[in-house]
């Protein structure tokens, strides 16, 4: 990977970018980095309100009252984006032979280690994609083994049934919430698509939204968790603009660990 990933900041202090003309460009770009025409590159914005649904979306799962709703090509499932909330699109070249997982990993990782730069501690929980809160462990309880996830039928819920994969149980991940802890509350959502070898959309990170947005939709389709923000766990407000440059460097970090990718003949 190169160590020359660069950052677009689309609307940030200036605007939220509607959905579409976001799109259009991650579009253009993808064209271009499938070319090796411009280096690895990640736009960061703030999007108006908007509901998204990926691939899994269950119909149940999006609001009742008549929202719009975009249809997109990403994996997962239903989500909100708005004010207050980093969204991040990298438009990445992964090497051969292409490991997604992987990918995404390293996205779950930036993001946790720029939470905890801002002063959150996250983590990744098992069966679940994204960056989490881990609620307060509940004394005296008792797991319930229905709802303890089988790691050899984890879907990541991004779209693709992967089977059993080391990397996604054991010591990085917060075993799955069995009755034993409070309410887990996702901090950052991740929905990715890779079409010939290159990255598109990516991460929602929520700063200081209007949390009740969240209310109309099941987030992801987990009904067993809630949502949180860096403004929400902190009690402080926690801009965009505050988490931006944080996240840029983190995400800096991690992309650069990637082995390089050839190029395109």
């Amino acid at each position: 990977m190169s160590e020359n990933v660069r950052f677009v900041r689309m609307g940030i202090g200036s605007g939220p970018v509607p959905y579409q003309e976001a799109w259009e460009e991650q579009q253009r770009l993808h064209a271009l980095r499938l070319a090796d025409e411009i280096p690895d590159t990640v736009l960061l914005l703030e999007h108006p309100p908007v509901f998204t649904a990926g691939k899994r979306t269950k119909p149940e799962d999006l609001p009742l009252d008549g929202t719009p709703v975009v249809q997109v090509n990403r994996g997962g499932e239903g989500t909100w984006h708005g004010p207050g909330q980093l969204v991040g699109y990298p438009i990445v070249k992964l090497p051969e032979p292409m490991d997604v997982v992987a990918y995404v990993r390293r996205l779950e990782e930036a993001l946790i280690r720029a939470s905890a730069d801002l002063g959150v501690a996250t983590s990744r929980i098992e069966g679940r994609s994204g960056v989490w809160v881990l609620g307060a462990e509940l004394p005296d309880a008792r797991v319930d083994p229905a709802q303890v996830i089988d790691i050899g039928k984890l879907t990541l819920r991004m779209g693709l049934p992967l089977g059993i994969d080391p990397r996604l149980a054991g010591p990085e991940y917060a075993p799955s919430n069995a009755g034993q802890r409070g309410d887990d509350r996702k901090l950052a959502a991740i929905g990715v698509r890779v079409a010939r070898g290159v990255t598109m959309h990516g991460f929602a990170l929520n700063c200081n939204p209007d949390m009740t947005w969240f209310d109309r939709i099941i987030p992801c389709g987990i009904r067993d968790a809630g949502v949180g923000s860096l403004s929400t766990e902190l009690g402080r407000e926690v801009t965009v603009a505050d988490t931006a440059p944080v996240v840029e460097r983190r995400l800096a970090e991690v992309l650069a660990e990637l082995p390089e990718p050839a190029l395109s003949h």
